[in-house]
């Protein structure tokens, strides 16, 4: 089982002398689990553990959540990935005025006194400390010095293009999901718990499951063809994500919605995980209720064609 270690006052010795890396992994796509296999197999032949070492929130949302960029995943499904990964420790440093700064030699540190680290894995573009002296090659001399090595973490291409968190978010934003499943090396998908919303849906015979997006920034926006776990429970959908213009002209922070298909029960409290098949249409604003639920009816029709048209497996 994954261990999530939350903020340096929480570190312990039993936590120290393992294989680290460093990084936000936003959506730990396959560029990413080349690294984590590369650490976890370092970490085997030292027989010891690995660790990621991250930052929430992320150093960018930390400035402006706002203008950071949408994240593909948010904490609890990136370590439940992490998991799946057979990433053994999560150190999670929260990014605040103290963490921010922090010196690269305070850093280094950190490394070295608290952590003992058996061996290293950054990208040769990493920069840490507020003064930004901090580097790989200062990292080298750190590890030189204490006995540890560091490595190079190369980037992977797919289709003579590197795979990125950007590059996927800009996938996801045109409706390919299919590349960015490939990128992702697993479908794209928004969990979090169904909260009570406005119950509009209830009242024009369209109940939805609304899940909170809270300060994170969806990197799709309209209606989607889902399907839609709840426990081991497996449904198709049509999900909507975005700020409700037609009835909640105020609200500017993106909600997920969704209209479970063939489904007649209270979720409330449960979680529910939201997988993303096809786009139908962007979000817009309607000019009544009555014309919005006409909508929905047309995205519930098509929805159902999409799926009639390709085998949809319960994975």
């Amino acid at each position: 089982m994954i261990e999530i270690i939350r903020g340096l006052n929480n570190i312990r010795e039993r936590h120290a002398r393992a294989v680290v890396t460093i990084g936000n992994f936003d959506g730990v796509h396959i560029g990413h689990q080349m690294i984590l296999r590369r650490v976890n197999q370092e970490a085997k032949t030292l027989k010891t553990r690995s660790m990621l070492i991250c930052f929430e929130p992320q150093p960018r949302e930390f400035f402006d959540v706002y203008k950071a960029p949408a994240r593909l995943t948010r904490f609890r499904e990136k370590v439940e990935l992490l998991a799946e990964q057979g990433i053994s420790q999560v150190l999670c440093l929260k990014f605040n005025e103290e963490v921010r700064k922090m010196s690269s030699i305070r850093f280094a540190s950190l490394l070295v006194d608290q952590l003992k680290v058996r061996a290293l894995f950054v990208g040769d573009d990493f920069k840490f400390g507020n003064d930004r002296r901090g580097d790989f090659a200062s990292l080298k001399k750190v590890g030189s010095k204490n006995n540890f090595p560091v490595h190079n973490m190369y980037t992977l291409d797919f289709q003579a293009e590197r795979v990125s968190s950007t590059r996927i978010r800009k996938s996801l934003a045109v409706g390919e999901f299919q590349l960015a499943e490939k990128l992702l090396g697993h479908p794209f998908s928004i969990s979090g718990k169904v909260i009570y919303g406005r119950q509009l849906g209830r009242t024009i015979g369209i109940p939805t499951a609304n899940i909170q997006l809270h300060r994170y920034v969806a990197p799709i926006s309209g209606v989607f063809a889902c399907k839609v776990f709840v426990n081991a429970e497996f449904f198709f959908g049509v999900a909507n994500v975005g700020v409700r213009p037609t009835v909640d002209n105020a609200n500017f922070t993106p909600i997920l919605e969704v209209h479970l298909l063939n489904f007649n029960r209270m979720i409330y409290g449960e979680f529910a995980k939201v997988v993303f098949l096809e786009k139908l249409r962007d979000e817009k604003k309607h000019e009544s209720i009555s014309a919005l639920k006409s909508a929905i009816n047309r995205d519930i029709n098509d929805a159902k064609k999409f799926f009639k048209s390709i085998k949809v497996t319960e994975k």
